[in-house]
């Protein structure tokens, strides 16, 4: 028996060496194809885990923005009531000065510049410090897998710090600007004149078209001060904190100088305007008996209050502006889309390695 069987295998040892490598090629295909299927969920399982830890660690970031917005709101607008004290002429008007309709025409300047102030300020405000917390946030991401911090205390410090440029000589630079603005848009217009919402929309259009477009700066100026690199100068030489805080501002203003920045920025002052206008037109109404139908009481032109009456208006919207209760200007800043949008943008950006070397 075992003669025949010898035999047989004798005779179709082709066929069975064929098979035996059929076998086991599929066997050593099973376990590769076992081992590479537990490699790619393991992968995918990391990926969905370091996902989800920087999803988390970027909404953390998110709400330090806003109460770190909240926070510097009352200091924004202490330091533009002190560049803009309107309450000092108010007080003065109140002795009854032999100068008054001098007084009242300072009061008009400096009321309707102190409320558009606050306006770009506050937009300003909000997106640069999305801008650097999601910058330092990326870094601390990458920190937390790396032995060497990216950016340590130190350094960050020093770089949140130049957000003092905006509350100092750059709000000062910007308030110079805008008072030359609102003196060229209302500085002939009568105190006892009657100027309706349309009229009002219009000389913020002027004033916000001489700010941006022909002040001969780019609105970034305003928020870093261009001097940073005089670190370099320094006699006993840049610290390896020094060179980093340099980095992340020179980073910044690449951020600042982009198409991105200038569109959310606008977005931001647009709304920042429009809820300007729509908090006015609460005071603007029709007298009673005359809402017929010919008159058209929805019409931005319809009604119109003395210059003298908008004053004390305007001069007190700077509480709705730069409250540091989240009111609805603030509140529509915060939780804009696009503001939203470009904040994920910038810490991905510097979330990833990838995106870091960039």
């Amino acid at each position: 028996m075992f003669a025949s069987v010898w035999s047989f295998v004798k005779r179709h040892k082709i066929k069975f060496i064929f098979t035996g490598a059929i076998v086991g090629g599929v066997y050593f295909l099973g376990k590769y194809a076992q081992r590479k299927t537990r490699e790619l969920q393991e992968e995918e399982a990391s990926e969905f885990i370091s996902q989800a830890r920087r999803q988390f660690h970027f909404d953390s970031n998110q709400r330090t923005c806003n109460m770190t917005v909240l926070s510097m709101l009352p200091p924004l607008r202490e330091a533009i009531i002190c560049l803009l004290n309107a309450e000092t002429l108010a007080n003065l008007l109140k002795t009854r000065p032999t100068n008054k309709l001098e007084i009242w025409e300072d009061l008009k300047i400096i009321s309707f510049s102190r409320t558009i102030v606050a306006i770009y300020s506050t937009c300003m405000l909000v997106v640069l410090l999305r801008v650097q917390l999601n910058i330092i946030g990326g870094y601390l991401y990458l920190d937390s897998s790396t032995q060497t911090p990216l950016a340590p205390p130190d350094v960050q410090q020093q770089y949140l710090s130049s957000i003092q440029h905006l509350l100092g000589d750059g709000l000062t630079e910007l308030t110079t600007v805008v008072k030359k603005a609102v003196q060229n848009s209302l500085g002939s217009v009568s105190l006892k004149q009657t100027v309706s919402l349309l009229d009002l929309e219009q000389h913020v259009s002027w004033i916000r078209a001489e700010v941006e477009t022909t002040s001969g700066r780019a609105l970034s100026w305003y928020l870093l001060a261009d001097d940073e690199n005089s670190l370099a100068d320094q006699a006993c030489g840049l610290t390896n904190e020094d060179a980093v805080t340099i980095r992340l501002l020179n980073e910044t203003r690449d951020m600042l100088d982009s198409p991105h920045f200038t569109t959310v920025l606008n977005t931001c002052l647009n709304r920042g305007f429009s809820h300007l206008l729509d908090n006015l037109a609460e005071f603007f109404h029709l007298p009673t008996g005359d809402s017929a139908p010919n008159s058209a009481p929805d019409s931005l032109s319809a009604v119109g209050l003395p210059l003298a009456k908008i004053i004390p208006i305007i001069n007190g919207q700077i509480n709705m502006v730069c409250s540091e209760a989240p009111s609805r200007f603030i509140q529509d800043l915060l939780m804009n889309d696009q503001v939203k949008e470009f904040a994920a943008n910038v810490y991905e950006a510097f979330s990833t390695p990838q995106g870091l070397q960039k």
